[in-house]
């Protein structure tokens, strides 16, 4: 009856510091959880606005690139001259059908195949540039692309302006292909849009996804060096031969002693 009893207050009492023990881990652990709201809580804001900002800049280069920066490069790839020239529509032309629409000197949207487009033809006199001087049947475009969309491009204005027959109107070709004619050209304006649409969009992402992977990851190159491992000291189990030996050479060893002793002189 006594042995029971004390059995029993040995549980209540291992009981007892058990749950003593689990409410001090639970108090310590909820004490470091408040300490680390604050910086937890930034860290969250932070990587969401990071992230959302990333995301925004490198999905608006897929529609800036080739809306701008492409005709942009191509633009100055072409090399127009800096100086107007003097240009005269020499004659227009409407045609209908795919396979006559292959470019169009204006057009209202550049993804959709376009089925109705005008041909607008100029010369122009440039005597800075010898031996082509006069230049007769130039392709006079809108831009490098010839289309483009409201209200930076309006086809309807744009053809009633200069594709009236004898219409004389500064313009700027291009060095590399003088058949090539624009009625407007700036390089500055060209560089600008590159510098907008493109190189600033791509440093936000690029900044951006450097500073996520700060956050969260380990970027940084760790060099590799080659430790040598420490070389353990072999522990010869001992366990079943080695004492059992030993004590079987004592045993012999003290044998041997009580028999020289009991021997008759």
């Amino acid at each position: 009856m006594r042995s029971s009893s004390s059995e029993l207050l040995l549980d209540q009492q291992e009981e007892l510091r058990k749950r003593k023990i689990k409410e001090i881990a639970a108090a310590k652990k909820a004490k470091v959880a408040a300490g680390r709201s604050c910086r937890e809580q930034a860290l969250f804001y932070s990587t969401s606005l990071l992230a959302v900002v990333a995301m925004s800049a490198g999905s608006s280069l897929l529609f800036l690139v080739p809306l701008y920066v492409d005709p942009a490069i191509s633009t100055l790839a072409s090399n127009f001259v800096t100086q107007p020239v003097t240009c005269i529509t020499t004659r227009r032309e409407e045609l209908i059908g795919l396979a006559n629409c292959s470019w169009s000197s204006c057009r209202e949207g550049c993804t959709s195949d376009a089925y109705h487009c005008t041909h607008i033809y100029v010369s122009y006199n440039d005597s800075k540039e010898e031996p082509y001087n006069q230049t007769d049947d130039a392709v006079l475009l809108v831009n490098i692309k010839g289309c483009g969309y409201p209200p930076s491009v309006l086809c309807s204005n744009f053809t009633d302006t200069y594709g009236v027959e004898g219409t004389e109107f500064p313009c700027y070709h291009s060095r590399e292909n003088r058949t090539v004619v624009l009625t407007h050209y700036e390089r500055d304006e060209q560089v600008a849009i590159i510098i907008h649409y493109f190189a600033v969009p791509f440093v936000i992402t690029l900044a951006t996804s450097v500073a996520l992977c700060v956050m969260h990851c380990d970027c940084r190159c760790h060099p590799t060096t080659h430790h040598k491992r420490a070389r353990r000291p072999r522990v010869h189990d001992l366990s079943d031969g080695s004492i059992s030996i030993g004590v079987d050479l004592r045993h012999n060893t003290s044998y041997h002693s009580d028999l020289v002793a009991i021997r008759p002189m």
